[in-house]
C-alpha cells in the first residue's frame, strides 16, 4: 500500500493541468545547460513573447563598492565568503530594481540573507566536491555564453553589462557553479532513491476528475518562519519585505517577487521564486485560503500571520480545474499602433489618443481598419494565431471579452506608443485537456526531489562549521 499522499503532492494535479500550455516568461526561469537545469536570474527573461504586434511592457488603461577591497564576512568549512561577494551578489538580484527605494535598514536586511544564500550555495559546492563532481571552468562558460546569447550579447559584452551593474562574472559563474553542482549531486544522491507508485498517480488524477469545476489559485508565496520568541521582530521585517515587493507588484522591473522569494523565503518555493504552483484554497492554511479566495489577478497581500510563521502572497493567475478558460482562445488580431515622436509631451500624446478612441468608435469590423489607419495616420500590424494567454496579463482578460469585430480601448504610453487591438477571428477552446500519466508521475517525482533535497541541506548547515566575522 502506498504511502498517503501528502497536501503538497495534491497540488500536483493542479500544476500539471497546465503544463502543456504556452505561458509568457516569468521573473525567473529554467536554462537547460548539458542536461543540467539551471535557476537564470529574472532580468534575463524580461522579454515577453514576440507574438509580431508592438505590445508595451508597461502601459496605462486610459553607489558602487570597490571590487578589490576584500573583508572576510564568514568563513564555511575553510571557504571565504567576502563583502565584494555579497555586493556583487546584491546588484545582480536587485538588477532592473530602483534601488533608491531601498532604505540602509532593507539594504542591510537584504545583504544578510544574500549572506545566508552564499553560505548554502558554498556548502552544495563543497558536498559536491566531497562525492568527485567537480563543475570545470569549460562548463561554467558554456552556460555564461547561453546567459549572453539570451540577452543578444557577446560574452564580453555581457561581462561589461554585469560589472556595470556593480556585478561581475566571476559572481555570476560561481552561482551557475553552485546550482549545476547541487543539481549533479541531487541527481547521484538523492534522485535513484525516490520511487513513486502507480496508485499514487492514479490517486493524483482521481483527485482531479473529482475536483473538476472547482476554482484553483497559481500562487507565489514568501514565508518567514516565526516563534513565540521571536514573532515580533519577524512580523517586523515581514512588513518592510511586503513594503519593498508592493511598489513593483508580482511582476513589476526585474521580478521583485521572485527576486525577493529567492533571498528570503524559507519555504521550499524559495528556489522557484516563490511559485507554489496551483492550488485549491482548502490545501492553504486558513489564513492564506481566505485571502486568495478575494485577490485580483496580479496582486500581492502580505504579511498574513499563520501559526507557523508570516506570508506574503501573490496571486499569479486563477482557473477552474479541467474547466474551459476563455484565455485558452486563439484569436486573429489587427493592432492599430500611434507612436509618438521624441519630446512628445503628455498632453500632445493624450490629444492624439483621443482622436483615436475617436475614430475606432466608428469601427466596423476589420474591413474598416484601413480606412481608420488612414484618417488617424497609424500603423496596422496583424497576427492570426495569438494565444491569449501569451498576452501581457493587463489585455488578457480585456481580449477574452471581445467578440469578432469588438476592439479594445487605446492602450499605451507616450514611451511606447499607443494601440488598439481589433479581434478578426477567434477559435474558443472545446475540451479542457488533462495531464496525462507521465506528466503527473513526473512532477510527483520533481515535488519529492526537492523535499528531500531541502533536508540534505539542512543537514549540512547543522554540520557546518561557519566562522563569521
Amino acid at each position: 500500500m502506498s504511502e498517503v499522499i501528502e497536501d503538497t503532492e495534491l497540488r500536483v494535479a493542479q500544476k500539471l493541468f497546465t503544463v502543456s500550455k504556452k505561458r509568457i516568461k516569468k521573473t525567473a526561469a529554467i536554462l537547460l545547460a548539458g542536461g543540467v537545469a539551471v535557476a537564470v536570474p529574472a532580468f534575463l527573461f524580461a522579454q515577453t513573447e514576440d507574438l509580431g504586434l508592438k505590445l508595451p511592457r508597461e502601459m496605462t488603461l486610459f553607489g558602487k563598492s570597490n571590487p578589490n577591497v576584500y573583508k572576510a564576512t564568514a568563513i564555511v568549512n575553510g571557504t571565504i565568503i567576502t563583502n565584494t561577494d555579497i555586493d556583487q551578489r546584491f546588484a545582480l538580484a536587485l538588477a532592473g530594481s530602483d534601488v533608491s527605494k531601498i532604505t540602509d535598514e532593507d539594504r542591510n536586511m537584504i545583504r544578510l540573507q544574500i549572506l545566508r544564500n552564499l553560505i548554502d550555495e558554498t556548502l552544495e559546492i563543497q558536498e559536491a566536491k566531497a562525492n568527485d563532481i567537480i563543475i570545470t571552468p569549460t562548463e561554467q562558460d558554456q552556460v555564461f555564453e547561453r546567459y549572453a546569447h539570451n540577452m543578444k550579447k557577446t560574452p564580453e559584452s555581457f561581462g561589461a553589462f554585469l560589472r556595470a551593474l556593480g556585478s561581475s562574472e566571476k559572481s555570476m559563474k560561481r552561482q551557475i557553479e553552485g546550482e549545476m553542482a547541487w543539481r549533479r549531486l541531487m541527481g547521484r544522491r538523492v534522485e535513484p532513491f525516490v520511487n513513486i507508485s502507480n496508485e499514487e498517480v492514479q490517486n493524483i488524477i482521481n483527485h482531479l476528475k473529482a475536483s473538476k469545476g472547482k476554482e484553483q489559485y497559481h500562487v507565489a508565496e514568501i514565508f518567514l518562519s516565526a516563534t513565540d520568541a521571536n514573532r515580533d521582530a519577524v512580523r517586523a521585517n515581514a512588513v518592510k519585505i511586503a513594503e519593498q515587493v508592493q511598489r513593483g507588484g508580482p511582476h513589476g522591473g526585474a521580478g521583485e517577487f521572485s527576486a525577493f522569494a529567492r533571498q528570503y523565503s524559507e519555504a521550499s518555493s524559495a528556489a522557484r521564486g516563490g511559485d507554489m504552483g496551483w492550488v485549491q484554497a482548502e490545501q492553504l492554511p486558513d489564513a492564506l485560503a481566505q485571502v486568495v479566495k478575494t485577490m485580483p489577478v496580479l496582486s500581492t497581500v502580505g504579511p498574513i500571520e499563520t501559526p507557523s510563521g508570516f506570508s506574503i502572497i501573490a496571486l499569479v493567475d486563477k482557473q477552474q480545474i479541467l474547466g474551459i478558460d476563455p484565455r485558452d482562445a486563439i484569436v486573429s488580431l489587427k493592432q492599430i499602433y500611434v507612436s509618438f515622436p521624441p519630446g512628445t509631451t503628455k498632453e500632445m500624446a493624450d490629444t492624439r489618443t483621443a482622436q483615436l478612441r475617436d475614430a475606432t468608435k466608428e469601427l466596423k469590423g476589420c474591413g474598416s481598419v484601413s480606412e481608420i489607419t488612414s484618417k488617424v495616420g497609424a500603423e496596422v500590424m496583424s497576427n492570426d494565431q495569438v494565444s491569449i494567454r501569451s498576452m501581457p496579463p493587463a489585455l488578457q482578460d480585456i481580449v477574452a471579452r471581445l467578440q469578432v469585430g469588438e476592439a479594445t480601448v487605446p492602450f499605451g504610453s507616450v514611451s511606447e506608443g499607443v494601440s488598439v487591438l481589433v479581434v478578426c477571428g477567434r477559435d474558443d477552446p472545446k475540451v479542457a485537456k488533462a495531464p496525462n500519466f507521465q506528466q503527473i508521475h513526473n512532477q510527483l517525482q520533481e515535488d519529492r526531489i526537492t523535499k528531500r533535497a531541502a533536508r540534505y541541506l539542512r543537514d549540512l548547515r547543522r554540520d557546518a562549521i561557519i566562522d563569521y566575522r
